[in-house]
This record gives structure tokens, C-alpha cells and sequence, in this order.
């Protein structure tokens, strides 16, 4: 009975729930995520929203929806329910950048109860240049800057931008079984980068994409304007050329690009301070207890990436909070309107 109980909730019956507290009880907003792992990051964007007069509840669909799994089913279950006091809050993926133009980005992008990342996912969030070194610190507690991540994932955007427009046009016209987003991650791929000479993978990749690009010009000849107008149209919803990355598939991202680097450039900062501790010890049991209480500090690279809170400065996440600003505005304004 529980379950079917809370399979029929929607914004309806948490509204009828709050007005049947006390007047002085906070009124409290359901918000629906996709999975486990995206309850920490929507805590975030909810954190600076709750007063004395109301709360977030950030909650999982039911369990018979989350056994598929996507974001078409948390749609799917959704549906009709959201409202004032029932949002949905998703991954963008690319149903931002597609503007409508199939159902699932149109109910995503037209719905004013439904709030979406703009970034492809969190994991883009997570892998925001500008904080990459904190991470690098918060792993090895060594701030030594020896590699340059946010110059690094400048380069990396540039270089796949011109291959990332042809791959939302592939979308947009329906012609993703010609270049599907996997064909798109395999091409980005770098493959073993030596983060001490990261330039020669930067120019292979510059190489492979450069080539991609003009099969594209080849095959496609009267879909360059076309192209040409969405990288346009691309640069005006935020995604600029220095930022490509945070629009491209997000667990690509964080799994074969940033996390590898990450490891890479984490093991080079631990050898560093370990081989600081081994020098400056007076003795070999200083060097020990010392080399001992350093391991026991150290953290998981991975562990830290998913923690890592630095977007909070990212365009696009303050973008996102705008959005909650104005539909609890407009919220608002609906209330007085109703009294």
C-alpha cells in the first residue's frame, strides 16, 4: 500500500500536504533526480534556496522506475506531476543543445517545473578546469601546480569543437547512426597521454579530428552552411570553443580524459612529497611515522573528482540557480495571486 501511495504522488498532493501544517511549518518542494549519484549535486544547487519558509527534499523516483534506469523514464514517471511543489531535476545531455527538437528536449527544455544541468551531466561539473588543482591538492595534499589543467582543457575543447558541432548536427538531423555519440568519444579519445609532454597527444588529436572534419565537408557538401550556422547558434547557448568539454558526454570526460590525467599528475605529486619526507628526515623512524601519517591522508582521485564542489563559480551552474530563482519568483507571485 506504501509503495502504491507513493508511486501516485504529485505536486498536487504535496501541495494539499503543506497547507494542511502548521502556517508556521516550512513548505516543502519535492525535487525528483535521476540516481544516486546525482543527489549531492542537486543538494548544492538547492542549498542557498531554503529559508525559514521553505525546504528541498531531494528524492529518487520509485524503484520500479529507477530498474530501467534513463531520463526518459524519470520523464516518463514523472509526467504530469511536477508543479509548484513537485520538480524534476535532469542531466541535459544534449537535449539542451537540440532545442526542442525531439520530445524528450522539448518537455526538458519547455516544462517550467523541470530544471536541467545545461552542462551534457554532473560529471562536466565535476571536471571543471578551474578546479582541477584544488583536487589534485585535496588527493595528495602536495599544491605544488605541475601540470596546467585548465590550459590543458582549453586546448583539448578547442581542438574538438569543430568535430562537436558536426556531432549535434548529426543529432539534430537525425542522422546519428552515421556518427553516433560513441563514434564522437572514441574519436576524442587521447589515448596514452604523457602529462609532462601533453602536446603530442594534443596534435595527434588535432590530427584525427582535423580529418574527421573534412570527411564531413566531403560527404555532406550541402550541409556546410547548415553547420556553420549551429556552430553559431552553438556559441550563443554557451557552448564556446574553450569550453566544448563541458557539453561533450560527461562520463567520457571524467573516465577517460580528466580522471587518467588526474591519477597521473596525483602520482607525480605523492612521489614528490615522499621524496621531500625521505630527504629532510632526521632518522629513519621520523621518516616512518612520517611517510605513515602522509599515506593515511592521501585520497582516492576518483572519490575526489565525484566530491568536488568547485563549479560552484561555472557560468553554466549559476545559469542553473538562476533558473530555481525564477520559478520560486514566479512561484511566489502565484501564491499572493491565489490569497
Amino acid at each position: 500500500m506504501a509503495k502504491k501511495l507513493s508511486d501516485n504522488i504529485n505536486s498536487r498532493y504535496v501541495e494539499a500536504a503543506n497547507r494542511m501544517t502548521s502556517k508556521k511549518a516550512r513548505r516543502k518542494i519535492v525535487a525528483y533526480v535521476e540516481s544516486y549519484d546525482d543527489v549531492l549535486f542537486w543538494r548544492t544547487v538547492l542549498n542557498r534556496f531554503e529559508d525559514d519558509t521553505r525546504y528541498f527534499e531531494v528524492m529518487l523516483p520509485s524503484k520500479q522506475a529507477l530498474a530501467r534506469g534513463k531520463k526518459p523514464v524519470l520523464m516518463n514517471f514523472i509526467g504530469n506531476r511536477v508543479g509548484p511543489d513537485m520538480i524534476a531535476c535532469v542531466d541535459a545531455d544534449y537535449d539542451y543543445l537540440l532545442q526542442g527538437r525531439t520530445p524528450t528536449s522539448k518537455k526538458v527544455l519547455s516544462s517550467p517545473y523541470v530544471f536541467h544541468t545545461y552542462v551534457y551531466a554532473i560529471e562536466n561539473y565535476q571536471c571543471y578546469a578551474e578546479s582541477l588543482h584544488n583536487v589534485a591538492v585535496m588527493v595528495t595534499l602536495n599544491d605544488h601546480a605541475i601540470f596546467d589543467f585548465r590550459r590543458f582543457m582549453r586546448e583539448y575543447s578547442e581542438i574538438c569543437f569543430p568535430l562537436f558541432v558536426w556531432s549535434v548536427w548529426a543529432y539534430r538531423t537525425e542522422r546519428y547512426m552515421d556518427f553516433s555519440l560513441s563514434d564522437f568519444d572514441h574519436l576524442v579519445e587521447l589515448g596514452g597521454l604523457n602529462v609532462r609532454q601533453p602536446q603530442v597527444a594534443l596534435d595527434h588529436l588535432r590530427h584525427k579530428v582535423e580529418r574527421k572534419v573534412h570527411y564531413f565537408q566531403q560527404h555532406y557538401p550541402k550541409h556546410r552552411m547548415a553547420v556553420e550556422g549551429l556552430r553559431k547558434e552553438l556559441i550563443d547557448l554557451g557552448v564556446k570553443p574553450a569550453t566544448t568539454y563541458l557539453y561533450m558526454h560527461g562520463h567520457h570526460v571524467f573516465d577517460t580524459i580528466v580522471a587518467p590525467i588526474m591519477s597521473k599528475v596525483c602520482n607525480m605529486l605523492r612521489q614528490e612529497r615522499e621524496t621531500e619526507i625521505s630527504r629532510t628526515a632526521v632518522h629513519k623512524t621520523q621518516m616512518h611515522n612520517e611517510m605513515s601519517c602522509y599515506e593515511n591522508s592521501l585520497a582516492d582521485v576518483k572519490t575526489m573528482l565525484k566530491k568536488n564542489m568547485g563549479y560552484m563559480l561555472c557560468p553554466q551552474f549559476l545559469q542553473l540557480q538562476e533558473d530555481i530563482a525564477k520559478y520560486l519568483d514566479g512561484d511566489k507571485d502565484t501564491e499572493n495571486l491565489s490569497r
